[in-house]
């Protein structure tokens, strides 16, 4: 406890562990719920996502009367919508590339983008290393839809079908696209793959392999309108609806869904500015090996010393941790079997019921490899939010789960999440087929750092790759700001601005607040929004410095300004520093005094400004006051010189320039009152600087010139209207000059108190069908009539068994059972007639697993016409066993020959051993 007590100092104080891991951003696409808000509502409205369809749905999708017939069949799903829509012009994937390509890999790597932009990145404004880690589940669409295609293709349409599908190319498709240069590693370890690629991030961070890194996983399933045939035995369940932990549990719902986190050692992730949504403490990953009954069996004993090892690795005991998010699959012997490896970890810690239990695959049904992701994003969010979501369809407890002997409950009510004053902590597991064990240890975000002082006015800047997409970017933001009142507008400016990729359609809006935010977006008034389309290569503008200026930068404007930007500070004083103003006037007294002096310094303040946010010059153009401006930012002219040239033309007098002072221009110049650019010896005459400014040229043939450089013109001291601050309209100034493709430097127009980055909107795909069609059913042969309607079952069908069993005694039934069983085990393991397996060996020790044993009953009762428990071969593991354990319930029942299910016990509850999947010794 002692020790607990100090982990929860070490986080009020700020202190972090070298090996903390922050979640900055996350993005998913769940049954129901097309992005993490829409997610955590559904969690909260404890809402069940699963699709029940209609038989004539069902047809109409193609699946077959026959198999709708099938008692077993269950009409139900868990779907992911349009899974056949791709932006594939954004991502910049041909039309023929984007059909062939697996869903899979289009899914991921839309949520990969969205990812990264809820967490504030831009990966090319990103120094550091950014990685990918991620796995996909099986690839159905190529199995389904392009098949045929691929049984026809070229030599070259094979590699191109290949590269479009394979797992292998699902990192680094993203890695490619995204151009992210740190490891892209695929992970594949079945439901674990997840929490895996988690784990394996987590790792490559701490080695310093990546800063930054993507970890997810995808599994879409094809075709999407389709139920599945329930087999008793198997992990699917009877009525679509899956029930974790409780006494009706029967299994799960195969679903559709995707899911990324990007993440960061927390240390940078603080330092960074970024929101943290959770703190991964901890993570491990292990493999049952070979003791259990069989390959796709769970085992305790790995689940347990994986949970151990996590909270090991995390510094976190187990009295500390209060959820846990289950693999929780529903299945009468999976959840027993997984409760039972918590408990062996936890311990009695914390007493009953202190760790609530839940599984999100009450909502959302197992996602296979992107089950963990469910998992960790609902977990995620819990603890960001303070609150406890509802584990759903739980009634009563499965009895073969001793609840009692350990603190878990399962959690059914929202509630709050109390700790007394303790951080948040949670587990999260997830266990695959095939034995590879993940858990991660999360805890409660750090408190992020104050909002900074308002600056007055901030710069909203959106783009997209097309019109009508921008005009949806904003909307989505303007709702965005109306729902967040309160939020830091410096915050979202800068992750607009730094967290975004520029895309050609731009918008650039000011506005003082989020309510004048979200107004100012809706009416889109011209005073406040730039919006144009960038040109092409236009990355330079022209900078117009000139006399008499005028506008909300002038005067008391100029002392705001003074006063709120450091840069525009520092340029001031520098030219207080040429002039040698005595100490007693302070600079800003520079900016007040109406003169030539005073058009100069603002001037040249704000071009100062303006660098300083990264616009490049590529020409000045001077006049009045601003040519000595434009001389002085060419390099021509001396600070100090500049200035007194400037104070003796607002004087009359003549100055001199030494020529010994002149240097060569190092921009072109267009002073003197003509449209043309200065020929060298003339920015090196003395003679030229010294004679009286000229007006400005004519403003046409000024536009000409600049038009065939290419070149956008910039007045120095922008206008604006009479009830405009200084500071909005050089903002509106700066995103005028965004809008029409002049490149600025973000990231130095926020300083580093000011460079926060919130979850936003993401960018708004346009998303359009790409989709190869499965090929055509083959048409009936003349004269056959096509079922109208699915046929009924027929109620024995093959059962050919079951005269001979009616017929038998007791003992005669139970030789027929058992040659039954011996010719199939000695048929899976390859064994002839004279070679079969003993009665009283252990199946499991012949290498028999659960599945053949699944599969052996169904075949037995579809043979007797009745059904047949396959849990029975786990607690009755020979044949012998098996059989008198059969045939005894019939007789127990009363009707050793009888008809259904009635006469068919049910097998006695698995023992706490048989359920671990311990490997018996013969």
């Amino acid at each position: 406890m002692e020790h607990a007590r100090e982990q929860d100092r070490s986080q009020e104080t700020g202190e972090y562990r070298d090996s903390d891991v922050a979640v900055v951003g996350m993005a998913c696409r769940f049954p129901g719920a097309e992005s993490v808000a829409e997610f955590w509502q559904n969690l909260k409205d404890g809402r069940e996502t699963t699709t029940f369809f209609t038989d004539g749905e069902l047809l109409a999708a193609g699946v077959g009367p026959d198999e709708l017939a099938d008692p077993g069949y269950v009409r139900a799903a868990q779907l992911l919508p349009d899974v056949e829509s791709f932006d594939a012009g954004h991502f910049k994937v041909p039309g023929d590339e984007a059909e062939i390509l697996d869903p899979q890999h289009r899914h991921f790597l839309e949520c990969a983008h969205q990812a990264l932009e809820d967490a504030g990145y831009e990966p090319s404004g990103y120094d550091g290393q950014i990685g990918v880690f991620a796995g996909a589940g099986m690839n159905t669409y190529l199995l389904h839809n392009l098949a045929e295609r691929y049984r026809t293709a070229s030599s070259v349409g094979h590699y191109r079908l290949m590269l479009a599908n394979d797992k292998d190319f699902l990192a680094t498709r993203v890695s490619y696209k995204l151009d992210l240069r740190g490891p892209s590693v695929n992970i594949n370890t079945a439901c674990s793959t997840s929490l895996v690629a988690v784990h394996t991030a987590c790792l490559s961070l701490f080695a310093g392999e990546c800063d930054m890194a993507l970890a997810g996983a995808v599994h879409l399933r094809v075709p999407q309108t389709r139920g599945y045939v329930h087999q008793e035995g198997m992990i699917f369940s009877p009525d679509g609806h899956c029930r974790a932990f409780d006494a009706d549990a029967a299994g799960t719902v195969i679903g559709s869904g995707v899911g990324v986190v990007v993440l960061k050692r927390l240390v940078d992730a603080v330092a960074d500015g970024d929101t943290v949504h959770a703190v991964i403490k901890g993570s491990a990953v292990n493999n049952d090996g070979s003791a259990k009954t069989g390959y796709t069996a769970p085992s305790v004993t790995r689940q347990a010393a994986v949970i151990a090892e996590a909270q090991d690795v995390a510094d976190c005991p187990p009295e500390t941790i209060g959820y846990v998010e289950a693999h929780g699959t529903g299945t009468p012997l999976g959840d027993p079997i997984e409760v039972a490896a918590l408990t062996e970890a936890f311990g009695d810690a914390g007493g009953p019921g202190s760790c609530a239990l839940g599984s999100v695959k009450t909502n959302v049904g197992h996602l296979d490899t992107a089950a963990g992701m469910a998992g960790l994003i609902k977990t995620v969010l819990m603890l960001r939010e303070g609150t406890l979501v509802p584990s759903l369809n739980f009634r009563a407890p499965n009895p073969d789960i001793d609840f009692a002997a350990g603190p878990f409950a399962v959690h059914t009510e929202l509630s709050a999440w109390e700790t007394g004053g303790r951080p948040r902590r949670a587990g999260v597991s997830s266990f695959g087929i095939g034995g590879t064990n993940a858990h991660v240890v999360l805890e409660q975000p750090v408190p992020p750092a104050p909002a900074a002082r308002p600056r007055g006015a901030e710069l909203l800047v959106l783009s997209a790759r097309t019109g009508a997409a921008l005009d949806r970017a904003t909307g989505n933001l303007a709702r965005y700001l109306r729902s967040a009142p309160d939020a830091d507008l410096s915050a979202i400016a800068h992750t607009l601005a730094a967290g975004r990729a520029a895309h050609p359609h731009r918008r650039a809006a000011v506005c003082r607040d989020t309510g004048d935010g979200a107004l100012t977006l809706a009416i889109l008034d011209p005073e406040q929004v730039a919006t144009h389309e960038a040109e092409e290569g236009r990355d330079t503008a022209a900078l117009v410095l000139g006399g008499g200026v005028a506008g909300p930068a002038t005067g008391p404007g100029a002392v705001e300004l003074y006063r709120d930007l450091p840069e525009f500070r520092a340029a001031v004083d520098a030219c207080a520093t040429a002039l040698e103003l005595p100490a007693v006037t302070g600079p800003e007294a520079l900016l007040t005094t109406g003169d030539g002096v005073a058009d100069f310094v603002l001037q040249y303040a704000l071009a100062r400004v303006w660098e300083s946010w990264g616009v490049t010059w590529g020409a000045l153009i001077g006049s009045g006051p601003g040519q000595a401006v434009a001389g002085a930012l060419a390099g021509v002219l001396t600070l100090p010189d500049a200035l007194e040239l400037a104070r003796a033309h607002d004087a009359g007098e003549s100055p001199t320039v030494p020529p010994a002072r002149l240097a060569p221009a190092g921009l072109p110049l267009a002073v003197g009152g003509e449209a043309r650019w200065l020929e060298p010896q003339e920015a090196a005459d003395p003679a030229f600087w010294a004679k009286p400014p000229a007006a400005e040229a004519d403003p046409r043939a000024l536009e000409a010139l600049l038009a065939e450089a290419g070149m956008l013109a910039v007045d120095a001291v922008p206008a604006g209207a009479p009830d405009t601050t200084a500071l909005e309209a050089l903002l509106h100034a700066l995103g005028e000059v965004w809008t029409r493709g002049v490149a600025v430097d973000w990231q130095a127009r926020y300083p580093a108190e000011l460079a926060r980055r919130v979850p936003l909107p993401t960018y708004p795909f346009e998303r359009t069908r790409h989709w190869v069609e499965p090929p055509a059913a083959p048409a009936p042969s003349a004269g056959a009539a096509a079922p109208a309607a699915p046929a009924p079952a027929a109620p024995a069908g093959g059962a050919t068994l079951r005269p001979r069993i009616e017929a038998a005694d007791a003992a005669e039934q139970r030789r027929i059972i058992q040659d039954y069983v011996r010719t199939q085990v000695a048929t899976v393991l390859g064994r002839g007639a004279d070679d079969l397996p003993d009665l009283d060996r252990n199946l499991f020790d012949m290498d028999v697993d659960s599945l053949i044993l699944i599969d052996i009953t169904a075949r037995l009762g579809t043979e007797l016409g009745r059904p047949v428990p396959s849990s029975s071969f786990i607690e009755y593991p020979t044949i012998r066993a098996f059989t008198d354990h059969l045939v005894g319930s019939w007789h127990e029942g009363g009707e050793p020959g009888g008809d259904g299910a009635e006469g068919t016990a049910a097998p006695r509850r698995t023992s706490r051993r048989a359920a671990a999947g311990v490997r018996r010794r013969g």
